[in-house]
């Protein structure tokens, strides 16, 4: 059998194990450039990669932050970083200057790459080097590549060591960087690729960006622990995706892709060499599961991970694939829910804080150790913020964030229990359900309505057609119909951001 060159360095072996022996074998089709790359020449650029990284100082430990548009170039940065013993710091393309001289006072890395265009706002906030890459592979980065040496010997790095740092989106106060280690982006990437049967024969379309979890730590770590091929994307384009299909077996995504690609034709034929559909990063409506299943004959599977943990639960690869659900705890997971004021474990059905325990979780929050302490109960287990059940047969059902839990005259309100009942109403293509200030009771109900293309819909029709199906506390105090409800880069409803638009509107 073929000896690792990266034994000594726990995530790049886990990364390089799938391709051992299988140098020629394909690793990357760059669809937007016309060309390919095989597994020992992306390894080789990663060798080389990481000698230009040491080159402008990093050092083991040191922090390697990247905002750049996805390209091969920015993988292999990522990569070159795992080998040099460096923690990775991908940030949102979308982020301003002044988010971004959070990220960078927090963190103070060694080196930034990021794209020409944002390199003077970069250089007057950075103090270590930065190097710039275009979607195209151009910039300084390229040039300091270009002068590296070939050939890198992997720093050695135990499970515990510091692999990443990824920031928490920020909806509420300020983002905080979880410090994931070699061990949890190894464990999860070995876990998920037995979970959901990889292996060197898929080819995955991926779509998704790689300054997110999603896209780098499942996508991408999955593919070159199980050694398949990856048809690697700049972005999401149904028409690509459908002519890519016939090509490839498995596809991972967010429910936008899901909801996007049913309105081509075409689909069903499209899809038949499909062996793998998963869907995260957002709840994925059980009337998108059920109209992909009834266009494509494929059941969607979906699962439930975030930044500090990477995934948690999936429904199962063999088995009922549950719409609404997010499936079983993964092998080697642990998962409760316990009241959220006593923390004292919950039975089957009630809802309550979801709280995990297992290699997955993360080390903590950099630079905040009483947040950490905060988040984590005494024996271990991490206090997600998410409100879920947890069936008698076991699958795992998530509700809402803690923080969106509408509290109405002293009763607890699940925003998730309306949204149901508003998205099966005729006309309604989503929802989304959040609480604002009531001057008689704390909390009032809002929901945020989105029409189906050609439906028009009326807020007193919706009120009415809730009465009797809802208790009076839970009833929306308002409705407003929207043409689309505001989301993150990753698909996510940003309730933050409708609280706030409408904060005043049951105070008249």
């Amino acid at each position: 059998m073929t000896a690792n060159p990266y034994a000594a360095n726990h995530l790049a072996r886990t990364l390089r194990a799938g391709s051992l022996g299988r140098e020629d074998a394909l690793c990357l089709d760059l669809y937007d450039r016309g060309k390919t790359l095989t597994f020992g020449a992306l390894f080789a650029m990663a060798e080389r990669y990481a000698n230009a990284l040491v080159a402008q100082g990093v050092a083991p430990g040191d922090r390697v932050m990247v905002q750049a548009e996805k390209s091969v170039e920015v993988l292999a940065v990522y990569l070159g970083a795992v080998l040099a013993g460096a923690a990775f710091v991908p940030l949102n393309t979308a982020y301003t200057p002044r988010e971004l001289e959070h990220f960078i006072t927090d963190a103070d890395p060694a080196l930034v790459v990021c794209d020409p265009a944002g390199e003077a706002t970069i250089r007057g906030l950075a103090k270590g080097a930065v190097l710039t890459v275009a979607a195209d592979g151009t910039g300084t980065l390229a040039d300091a590549v270009a002068q590296a040496k070939d050939g890198f010997e992997a720093v050695p790095r135990a499970a515990d060591d510091l692999a990443c740092i990824l920031y928490t989106s920020g909806t509420t106060g300020r983002s905080k960087g979880a410090m994931l280690t070699h061990a949890n982006l190894a464990s999860n990437a070995e876990t998920l690729r037995e979970y959901w049967h990889f292996t060197s024969e898929d080819t995955l379309i991926h779509a998704l960006p790689i300054f997110h979890a999603h896209g780098l730590f499942v996508a991408a770590n999955v593919s070159l622990n199980a050694g398949n091929a990856m048809i690697f994307l700049p972005k999401f384009a149904p028409d690509t995706i459908l002519s890519l299909m016939p090509k490839a077996t498995a596809m991972m995504g967010v429910p936008t892709f899901y909801t996007r690609l049913l309105t081509h034709e075409g689909l069903k034929e499209a899809s038949a060499n499909m062996r793998l559909f998963v869907s995260g990063s957002a709840p994925l409506l059980a009337e998108t599961h059920r109209g992909w299943t009834a266009a494509t004959g494929h059941n969607i599977l979906e699962r439930y991970g975030m930044t500090e943990t990477a995934m948690n639960t999936s429904n199962p690869y063999d088995g009922e694939r549950r719409p609404g659900t997010v499936g079983f705890p993964l092998p080697g997971i642990e998962v409760r829910v316990t009241d959220p004021e006593s923390s004292a474990p919950l039975t089957a059905g009630e809802i309550g804080g979801i709280e995990v325990r297992g290699p997955n979780v993360f080390k903590g929050y950099w630079q905040m150790p009483e947040k950490t302490a905060e988040e984590f109960r005494a024996d271990g287990f991490f206090i997600t913020g998410d409100l879920g059940t947890i069936s008698e047969d076991g699958y795992v059902t998530i509700v809402g964030r803690s923080k969106d839990l509408i509290i109405s005259g002293g009763y607890n309100i699940y925003p998730k229990e309306i949204e149901g009942l508003i998205d099966d109403l005729p006309g309604v293509n989503e929802s989304a359900v959040f609480g604002v200030p009531h001057p008689d009771f704390g909390e009032g109900v809002v929901a945020a309505v989105v029409p189906k293309p050609g439906s028009t819909l009326d807020p007193d029709a919706i009120r009415s057609a809730l009465i009797g199906e809802l208790a009076n506390f839970k009833q929306p105090k308002a409705v407003v119909v929207l043409d689309a409800l505001p989301r993150n880069t990753m698909g996510k409803v940003q309730k933050n951001a409708l609280r706030d638009s409408y904060a005043d509107i049951l105070k008249g």
